[in-house]
């Protein structure tokens, strides 16, 4: 047989992470009753009676590609490392229960510089009420790596996917966003001012609040507890990872709907802002594109807007529509702007 010598070969930069991840899994079936919920949302739900199921998500933090040892605290990324999955469970409206931890270090790190990695590991299941329950150790000759797995428990009546969102739902997120993807700039920023001149010190005053976000984000537990304290069950949710857009595009797909997100809707940090502009930055792109600020952005009945419409924690920034009109950004000058995916593509070429 002779071999093809022209055969092109797709470059995994021209699909990007998310077509990656539709080309991989393509065709992929399920065959366990147990195995409510495979690939495509934040979480796999797996069953167990009727009462409660588990739901189980992972992720996997690359030294170089996720983070940078050059200004990130080992004692913070394994804070992060636990957080980043701790959100994928929250943004399924359940708790997380229990986590498994794997590494893999190379042998430039000493024993006390993985007790700070794992201090971050124990400070962040305490606070969050998770046990450690297992994991797996072995070498790297290219860095550290992380992967950690959470699991978490639901009744089967209160599972949010991302496929329930409805013509006319309102779309509601909590906190504010920007924040991390500046803080990284920030970081950027002073790591090459520290290269150029080793004796500077930065100065991380005026970031305070962007640094941290970027450095030791917060899952948002208190959400979806608060949710139940006002009697809002979300008719769908997404934690916000990869950007607004990005997220705002998976959860209208899952859906088979569009949406409407008005720019001056959008909740922005006063320093997000001020930072912006000293960077000439648009506020309302880093909104959109910047990612890593785990906030969680789901969809509410209309009936159910005057329970959350006085709670500073949360903000309407939209509405769902019928999947034949789009999704669109509506501009402060009243323009309509179709979303498309702009977030942080770790599979890009250099």
């Amino acid at each position: 047989m002779i071999e093809d010598k022209n055969k092109s070969n797709t470059k995994i930069s021209e699909l990007g992470e998310f077509g990656l991840i539709d080309h991989l899994t393509r065709g992929i079936k399920l065959r366990h009753k147990s195995s409510v919920k495979g690939i495509g949302d934040d979480a796999a739900v797996i069953g167990g009676d009727s009462k409660s199921q588990k739901v189980v998500t992972t992720d996997l933090l690359i030294e170089g590609v996720h983070f940078d040892l050059g200004y990130m605290p080992l004692k913070h990324l394994g804070y992060k490392a636990v957080i980043v999955n701790l959100s994928d469970v929250y943004a399924m409206n359940a708790q997380p229960a229990q986590i498994t931890v794997s590494i893999a270090v190379s042998n430039r790190f000493p024993v006390e510089a993985l007790d700070e990695l794992y201090d971050g590991i124990k400070t962040a299941c305490k606070i969050y009420n998770v046990d450690l329950v297992g994991g797996d150790t072995t070498s790297s000759t290219s860095g550290l790596i992380i992967s950690i797995t959470a699991i978490g428990e639901i009744k089967a009546e209160d599972i949010v996917f991302r496929s329930g969102a409805k013509e006319n739902d309102l779309l509601v997120i909590s906190g504010d966003i920007g924040g991390a993807y500046l803080g990284l700039q920030v970081l950027e920023r002073e790591k090459q001012v520290f290269k150029a001149n080793p004796n500077s010190q930065p100065d991380l005053e005026p970031y305070t609040y962007l640094v941290e976000r970027q450095l030791k984000p917060e899952a948002r537990k208190d959400i979806v507890l608060l949710l139940k304290d006002l009697d809002v069950v979300p008719t769908s949710m997404i934690d916000v990872s990869d950007g607004l857009s990005s997220e705002i595009l998976h959860l209208c797909k899952a859906s088979k709907a569009g949406c409407n997100i008005y720019e001056d809707k959008i909740p922005l940090d006063p320093q997000v802002i001020s930072t912006c502009e000293e960077f000439e930055l648009d506020s309302t792109t880093i909104a959109m594109s910047g990612g890593e600020d785990y906030e969680l952005l789901f969809t509410i009945k209309t009936e159910d807007f005057p329970k959350i419409k006085a709670n500073p924690n949360l903000t309407v920034i939209g509405h769902i529509t019928a999947e034949k009109e789009g999704i669109h950004l509506i501009t402060r000058a009243n323009t309509k702007i179709p979303v498309i995916a702009r977030g942080w593509n770790s599979l890009q070429e250099e």
